[in-house]
């Protein structure tokens, strides 16, 4: 999975950089041809629809970023199709809203576009439905539309290309010429200095969101890179192992697709509060959620609904379908399963999230 984003694709006159593309094809091409099946994520439509629309940075307001999407969408993608074709080879467009991936049919849906655009050996080329997306529903950016892509699809390796060499080990405007991180075993290491701005002028992206992404890739037992996408066979080098850029390993186990879409393509509506039991039971034991360690809840959940796990200290430690509204949690506070049956009946003795639909975050 490899994702380019809008300010890698601007040339010195503000619209696409076409060479660039066809660079970035050709090394997609050449890794394809080794036997690696690849996604290609790129942003650029919003960017592509500046100079046609006579605009000259990228709009702040709702109608102004789906008209540029509108005019650039199609630009984008007919260069992409036309630098795929010197090769032989086909893209399938892949435009995705939220609802693919929190919707758990159309999550389905989804991937099986994709499984059969790769199957029939074509390129998928994802990006976010920006013509019709909402400030309500969106992904954000798509840093992390493809690491939900690449988690729905099992990838081995997510590629993060930016205008940026990698990681730097420090914040740039605080101490000059710092070196780039070659490797991050520990995310929860970095802090604020290492996050960086939020975006540029034409992208929604920075590097926080790509640490984001980053996040969810490890989790998903993928190996993610981010390296600059001007630098000269940079697909071609992180694929095969190079040491460009700065490297996130993955974790040492992935979970089954359905944890990992109850992790992070689902929108937790609310918080359940646990002690510090609860949460030894849930890491350490791989137990349900049971009503003696919940101290708490907030948000306006209802049954079926994600919600957070929240412990002591208000760490996030795993993240569930709740079995009861929030009304009714705050009802089984702290009490034993028997208390539970005795008092509201068999129905109220279950467990507030069960092992299966919870995933352990911390």
């Amino acid at each position: 999975m490899v994702k380019v984003g809008s300010s890698s694709l601007r040339d010195a006159a503000g619209g696409l950089d076409r060479d660039l593309i066809a660079d970035l094809v050709t090394q997609l091409v050449a890794v394809r041809d080794k036997g690696t099946e690849v996604v290609l994520v790129s942003s650029g439509a919003v960017a592509a629809g500046l100079r046609p629309l006579g605009l000259l940075r990228r709009p702040t307001d709702l109608p102004g970023l789906q008209a540029a999407a509108s005019v650039g969408q199609g630009i984008l993608v007919h260069t992409y199709q036309q630098s795929f074709a010197v090769h032989g080879m086909v893209c399938g467009q892949v435009l995705l809203t939220p609802d693919d991936v929190i919707q758990r049919a159309r999550y389905l849906n989804a991937r099986q576009t994709f499984e059969k655009l790769l199957e029939l050996g074509a390129v998928p080329l994802v990006n976010e439905n920006d013509t019709v997306a909402t400030d309500e529903l969106r992904f954000g950016d798509n840093d992390r539309l493809a690491a939900l892509a690449a988690s729905m699809l099992g990838a081995d390796l997510l590629v993060l290309l930016s205008d940026v060499d990698g990681l730097l080990a420090g914040d740039p405007a605080q101490v000059p010429d710092l070196p780039v991180l070659e490797r991050v075993d520990d995310l929860t290491s970095l802090d604020a200095r290492h996050f960086g701005r939020s975006g540029s002028d034409v992208g929604s992206g920075g590097m926080a969101s790509k640490l984001e992404s980053v996040r969810i890739a490890t989790f998903s037992a993928a190996h993610a890179v981010i390296a600059n996408a001007r630098r000269p066979g940079v697909i071609r080098e992180v694929v095969a192992g190079g040491h460009l850029g700065t490297w996130f390993p993955p974790s040492n186990r992935r979970p089954e697709s359905r944890k990992l879409w109850i992790a992070f393509a689902t929108a937790p509506q609310g918080s359940v509060h646990v002690d510090e039991g609860a949460v030894r039971a849930l890491v350490e034991g791989n137990k349900s959620l049971l009503a003696a360690g919940v101290v708490g809840a907030s948000g306006d959940f209802a049954a079926g609904d994600a919600v957070d796990v929240v412990g002591p200290g208000d760490r996030v430690v795993a993240r569930g379908l709740v079995a009861y509204d929030r009304d009714d949690v705050e009802r089984l506070l702290g009490r034993s399963t028997a208390a539970v049956s005795a008092e509201l009946g068999a129905a109220y003795a279950r467990a507030v999230i069960h092992r299966d639909s919870l995933v352990v975050m911390a």
